[in-house]
């Protein structure tokens, strides 16, 4: 298993190698950014920002606006909330071609607590407008997804985790469409929306509904903005009920954006599993997740509760 994170690097690395238009800037993150071996194979398409996330920010607006193809890394939990102003502005008003990489998200720094964990930023930077958002699942999505941003000139904001995670696309044959969802499971009874690195739990979860007899679909929501509609509508209409997993607090994630659709065109009963309104409690990432059921076991007695309703 390798991180989503690494990825990122080896899509760059092997693009910039043939593009010089491709800029990296860190601040003071290569080495959690897994950038160390960008910057020393192109230190001239490669900025040191230093701890300064609104520079990193406003540097790589300027760069774009000189036509440069940036990519901006640094842990999600700071791009996000020390550079929300430079975001807004330079960024997204002026709409320029920036990739913010948000490294270490959701709760990856695990015991490091609340200053540490990115768990609004779907809502945070889902709510500026012209601004993407995706959270891919493995890293063989992840790299379908960054060869696709490598070729429009939009900006978008990509989390991801710190750790290597499992291949949840195997056989190198991933399939994928920018800006929809993905469907790991087919069925009728349920459907499971997940984003991140928690479709893989959400695709477990469903495989072991199927063998109680529990027609669940499941959809590996990576893109949150521009959320993929019809699938949610289509889920809506063909399910009895949707469950939706994500490592963010309710208020403006996927849950939401999810029942906002729901409502509006088919409704339907709608079970979102998030992180508390809170500081969340001390401990691993796994620990974090498993204490607040974001994990197979937490949608299986999800889809249990949900399914006595509707029967």
């Amino acid at each position: 298993m390798i991180s989503n994170k690494q990825v990122i690097c080896d899509v760059l690395l092997q693009a910039a190698a043939a593009d010089k238009d491709i800029v990296v800037l860190c601040s003071d993150s290569r080495g959690s950014g897994s950038m160390t071996e960008f910057a020393e194979r192109f230190p001239a398409q490669f900025v040191e920002a230093g701890i300064a996330e609104q520079d990193l920010v406003g540097i790589s607006a300027g760069l774009a606006s000189c036509g440069k193809k940036v990519f901006a890394v640094s842990p999600a939990s700071f791009l996000t909330s020390r550079s929300m102003e430079q975001i807004k502005v330079d960024v997204a008003y002026s709409h320029v071609n920036v990739k913010l990489i948000g490294v270490s998200g959701g709760i990856s720094y695990g015991a490091l607590g609340m200053t540490h964990h990115s768990v609004n930023d779907i809502a945070v930077i889902g709510s500026l407008p012209g601004m993407r958002v995706f959270l891919p699942a493995d890293p063989g999505q992840t790299r379908c997804l960054m060869e696709a941003l490598l070729q429009d000139n939009d900006p978008a904001y990509i989390r991801v985790g710190r750790n290597p995670v499992p291949a949840l696309y195997g056989g190198g044959n991933v399939p994928f469409t920018l800006h929809k969802a993905t469907v790991l499971q087919e069925g009728n009874d349920l459907a499971i929306i997940a984003c991140g690195e928690l479709a893989n739990a959400a695709l477990i979860a469903g495989r072991r509904l199927k063998g109680q007899g529990v027609s669940a679909r499941v959809l590996d929501m990576y893109c949150v903005k521009p959320i993929d509609e019809e699938a949610v509508r289509k889920a809506a209409r063909e399910c009895r009920a949707i469950i939706t997993l994500e490592e963010h607090v309710a208020w403006g994630g996927l849950g939401s954006c999810v029942a906002a659709i729901v409502c509006a065109s088919h409704p339907c009963p709608v079970y979102s599993l998030y992180l508390p309104d809170s500081p969340v409690i001390s401990g691993s990432q796994s620990q974090v997740l498993d204490y607040y059921g974001l994990n197979v076991e937490g949608v299986l007695q999800a889809a249990s509760t949900l399914l006595k309703k509707v029967r």
